[in-house]
């Protein structure tokens, strides 16, 4: 399976791409949020590689960034959910706005998507809620900020970590992102805290 691409850019538009790696032009399908980060036709780019193997057919799917094409897996996991639909869903918002509306189920946000209905929206809401955290994590690969809370207990600091991992996937500055969860978790009881509410309330305030 072919993973990531480098090579030079021949031609491009806001849905695919040709990239020559060595004199073989590869057409790789994108979001519109990676056609805004490519360079001129000419020269060189970089793009994660998702394959997708059909009966008919071998496609590439290609990404700026990691949690884009982290994003772009989870979402064909959801029942329903095709490689088309994945691509306009990234290409409709960031994936940051989509986690947000994710989170707090705000199902109006997920409408706006071309090719969601109500009941595609509801179904996205329901199966993807669980699949936020690991997400934002699996598309950070940075090292864990060491946090400073001096009223959280030294065990549940590894859960502050993991949010301020998940958050900075999702392209939040880390020094906002910490301040935000030292005050959250200073203010939660140890029932309420977990990774799933350290998220939600987060990115509440962050894009309040």
């Amino acid at each position: 399976m072919i993973a990531r691409l480098k090579g030079i850019l021949i031609d491009s538009s806001f849905n695919q791409v040709i990239i020559d790696v060595n004199g073989v032009g590869y057409l790789v399908f994108i979001p519109v949020s990676t056609f805004d980060t490519l360079p001129l036709p000419g020269h060189e780019v970089t793009l994660l590689i998702d394959t997708l193997v059909r009966e008919d057919a071998i496609n590439l799917y290609g990404f700026a960034t990691k949690a884009e094409k982290v994003l772009f897996e989870q979402l064909m996991t959801v029942n329903g959910v095709g490689a088309k639909l994945a691509l306009a869903i990234l290409s409709s918002m960031s994936t940051a706005t989509f986690c947000t509306a994710i989170m707090s189920g705000d199902i109006v946000t997920m409408k706006t998507i071309p090719g969601v209905g109500k009941k595609t929206a509801e179904r996205l809401a329901l199966e993807m809620r669980d699949k936020i955290d690991k997400l934002a994590i699996a598309a950070n690969g940075s090292e864990l900020a060491v946090v400073g809370a001096p009223n959280v207990p030294e065990k549940l600091r590894e859960t502050v970590n993991d949010a301020i991992r998940a958050l900075e996937g999702l392209g939040y500055k880390r020094d906002r992102i910490t301040k935000i969860l030292n005050d959250l978790a200073s203010n939660l009881d140890e029932a309420e805290f977990t990774l799933e509410n350290l998220i939600r309330n987060s990115l509440r305030i962050l894009n309040s």
